[in-house]
């Protein structure tokens, strides 16, 4: 691949785009639930790091939203596994991961990530979703037709590839169900237009705030009894089962040297296995 001469503003463009978007997702989280987030910064063993942000609160039982920017040299045993790392195991990543457990079963945990990843290629990837532990078919109705208008604004035949990407990749095959309602998922987004991509990954993350803003406002008020707290407590057992076993970006992490408290952040702060 020939040397990309604006390759470090990309660099920059796409860190200071995730640090920007994290500041507005704290401030609109610290206001739905009156609490703050507390922020802790970590070292990277190669270069960089990142730093973490952390609520516990009334609405959000714990939240997380953190931000990396890191670089070096992937281990031999896992360079394999990433696309462009033929002649090199270098590589520099950059994003931010948000994963949000409430405190009221009636309302939808959810996770949501993008990333810029550079080694001898470069690309964006991520996505959305969302996993309800008391069906509501309006949310999800909402959930995906506004995914469908972030992405239809970018390509028309996004909303279906991710949709379908979502589907297969949060899937606990053990289990044979599904984590959630599913949403949007993509990984090696790189058409030859950067400023393009960059606009989709920029879209994907504003209208995920405004989804989980809006559900999140709608539903935190609404009674719920003990029955629902445990079903709660059980479906977030699924969730720890899938980002133990099957997640990929939980291996990323632990393979590239970062920090151990940030992976496991998406860890709930309860869960139950009948």
């Amino acid at each position: 691949m020939a040397i990309d001469k604006n390759l470090d503003f990309k660099k920059k463009e796409a860190s200071d785009w995730f640090r920007s978007l994290r500041d507005d997702f704290c401030k609109t989280f610290e206001d739905l639930d009156s609490n703050k987030f507390t922020r802790k910064l970590w070292d990277h063993k190669g270069s960089g790091g990142g730093e973490m942000s952390i609520m516990r609160g009334e609405v959000f039982e714990k939240v997380g939203v953190n931000i990396s920017t890191v670089s070096g040299e992937f281990s031999e045993d896992y360079r394999e596994q990433v696309k462009g790392t033929s002649k090199s195991p270098k590589y520099w990543a950059s994003g931010i991961s948000l994963v949000a457990h409430m405190s009221s079963p009636k309302v939808p945990a959810f996770h949501f990530n993008t990333r810029f990843l550079v080694t001898e290629d470069f690309w964006f990837g991520g996505g959305t979703d969302m996993t309800p532990t008391i069906y509501d078919k309006s949310d999800e109705l909402f959930f995906h037709k506004s995914l469908k208008k972030a992405c239809d604004r970018n390509n028309e035949d996004y909303y279906q590839e991710f949709k379908k990407n979502c589907d297969e990749y949060f899937y606990l095959p053990h289990r044979k169900e599904p984590r959630g309602v599913g949403g949007i998922f993509f990984d090696h987004l790189n058409t030859g237009d950067w400023q393009k991509d960059f606009n989709f990954v920029k879209d994907v993350g504003l209208e995920t705030l405004k989804i989980i803003s809006k559900i999140v406002s709608d539903k935190k008020d609404l009674s719920w009894n003990n029955e629902d707290k445990e079903k709660q407590l059980i479906k977030r057992g699924r969730y720890v089962e899938f980002n133990l076993i099957w997640d990929r970006g939980t291996l990323f992490g632990l393979k590239t040297g970062g920090s151990t408290e940030a992976i496991m952040m998406s860890m709930p702060p309860e869960a139950k296995w009948d």
